[in-house]
């Protein structure tokens, strides 16, 4: 169980040789999205961003308003 064994270091290498082939196989995969569907995407998170902001500021501001009528 705690034994070390020289072949421990040799058997090192060819996994991290064989993970990188990996890796390289599965970029090869990926497919990415073309100009448009990227443009549209982008413009989609960035909005929604925007709207989730001004929906954030607003309830600040509610609460804010609330605990200076408490106070």
């Amino acid at each position: 169980m705690g034994e070390t064994t020289a072949n421990t270091t040799q058997e090192k290498a060819p996994k991290k040789k064989s993970w990188f082939k990996g890796l390289k196989s599965e970029f090869k995969k990926i497919t990415w999205p073309d100009k448009e569907t990227l443009a549209k995407e982008s413009a989609a998170v960035i909005v929604i961003t925007i709207i989730l902001g001004i929906v954030i500021a607003l309830v600040d501001m509610a609460v804010n308003s609330g605990v200076n009528l408490i106070l």
